[in-house]
């Protein structure tokens, strides 16, 4: 397998000093699945029920409108069921699962074979590393690093002649925090998609295609609210342990459970724990997925484990904070790690929002800094370039990447341009208004300092129970 004679081998497990990722299986750490419920039974169902009436305690969410109100945890968290999911079920891996081609999926098989054959002509060397829960003991591994294996040596970079492109790890445009939150949708986000609403503010969502099918609610509220969507995996698994079909089915039936529900087509992805090399560069490339890293990790998901603290994760935004001040962005920003997946880690954002904002001079989603203003196979469904976004008129853009169409509408922060699916959300938003949102976040998520340490480590240890379940 190997074609160089200096060879290692690979003591990793997660958690271990070379392995870089975060722990979690589902997105959420509060130890729910939705198992039925009341039956919704479309789109059109849920929008002609857009009343956003308040809910009682105890009453069922059984519209977009009404899984968005609720800030209870509890209630947010109520199963229910989705037609269009229901009726598409068949057609899916089963969710938690490694991913498979469906049998009798004549599309995704014709469609694996052509991607299969060139990925074994291009690398035929490289194969499945470790388990598909990072154990990578025993795993012989060239330490030249052949592959450009992110989680061996932080590659990101393939070798000019494998024709791969560079994963993404900055945005382009100096001073600038490229925000987005991995794997949701969680069904209890609705305090920090509040939060995030009512200070105009969008993000890039990376969402995880089991939880897609899970809350497919939850999922329309991302796109509603104007949030960039990309893949997060079906399982959120180690993507190098895969087999060629494995990975292709993680990546494909993600985007297409996201194209079922939400009605677009994504064309960004994001690896679980980093963890990606040509091999599987070269199978997300086949299916028209951009690879975005990181350059920064807030290490939000760490908080409970390896006696991490909610002080430590406050440290680490501080740092990423501080390099504005000593220059380290003056000519590109960073893309930073956060999760949507726990109390802790939403709450945690919203405690940092405002010193973000304070000392970066935009906070924008990916799509945004490199204006993709078709961030999706739907040319219909549109999104602002950086200028539009920052409502900027004149100013150039430091973004290699030209916009493929033009973003109309220009309504504050992240206003979503026509033909898109929008929220409400604009830069008029009352100051009164978002400071209520705040408040009313921090209630929901526990956020002063005690009370997000405790929520974190209980749904923590909640989510270590949950995660034998994936």
């Amino acid at each position: 397998m190997l074609q160089a004679t200096t060879v290692v081998l690979l003591a990793l497990t997660v958690g271990a000093s070379q392995v870089f990722g975060h722990t979690g299986c589902g997105g959420h750490e509060i130890a729910r699945r939705n198992p039925g419920g009341p039956v919704i039974n479309s789109r059109a169902e849920l929008r002609s029920l857009q009343s956003r009436r308040p809910l009682g305690p105890r009453q069922a969410v059984t519209d977009e409108a009404s899984a968005a109100q609720s800030i209870d945890p509890t209630q947010e968290c109520t199963a229910y069921s989705y037609t269009p999911v229901l009726n598409a079920k068949s057609g899916f891996p089963t969710i938690w699962q490694t991913a498979e081609i469906v049998p009798g999926d004549n599309d995704a098989t014709t469609l694996f074979a052509s991607i299969n054959s060139t990925v074994n002509s291009k690398f035929p060397n490289i194969g499945p590393k470790g388990s598909h829960t990072g154990n990578f003991t025993g795993v012989a591994y060239n330490n030249s690093d052949p592959d450009c294996w992110w989680t061996w040596r932080q590659c990101t970079t393939p070798a000019a002649d494998t024709g791969l492109h560079a994963d993404i790890t900055t945005v382009p445009e100096p001073d600038t925090w490229g925000f987005g939150f991995d794997d949701g949708p969680n069904c209890s986000h609705n305090a920090l998609y509040d939060y995030l609403r009512d200070n105009g503010q969008k993000a890039t969502m990376f969402y995880i295609g089991s939880n897609v099918m899970d809350w497919p609610l939850q999922a329309l509220r991302g796109l509603d609210d104007g949030h960039e969507i990309c893949v997060h995996t079906w399982s959120h698994q180690y993507m190098t342990s895969f087999t060629n079909e494995e990975a292709f089915a993680e990546l494909y039936y993600t985007r297409k459970a996201i194209q079922t529900v939400l009605g677009v087509t994504p064309k960004c992805w994001r690896p679980p724990y980093g963890d990606v090399d040509n091999r599987i560069r070269l199978i997300a490339e086949s299916l028209n997925l951009t690879n975005i890293v990181w350059s920064d990790d807030t290490e939000d998901w760490k908080v409970g484990t390896d006696g991490v603290t909610a002080e430590d994760v406050g440290l680490n935004y501080q740092a990423v904070i501080d390099k504005v001040g000593n220059g380290t962005y003056t000519s590109s920003g960073p893309v930073v790690l956060n999760h949507e997946l726990n109390n802790f880690t939403m709450s945690e954002m919203v405690t940092y929002y405002e010193k973000i904002r304070a000392a970066f001079k935009y906070v924008v989603p990916i799509a945004a800094a490199y204006n993709w203003t078709t961030p999706y196979v739907e040319t219909n469904v549109t999104f602002p370039d950086f200028l539009t976004y920052t409502n900027q008129s004149s100013s150039s853009s430091s973004s290699s990447a030209s916009p493929s169409a033009s973003a109309a509408g220009s309504n504050g922060a992240g206003a979503v341009a026509s033909g898109s699916r929008s929220g409400s959300a604009t830069s008029t938003a009352a100051s009164g208004a978002a400071s209520t949102t705040a408040a009313r976040s921090s209630a929901a998520l526990g956020m002063d300092a005690k009370g997000a340490a405790v929520w974190g480590f209980s749904f923590m240890l909640i989510g270590r129970i949950a995660l034998s379940m994936c």
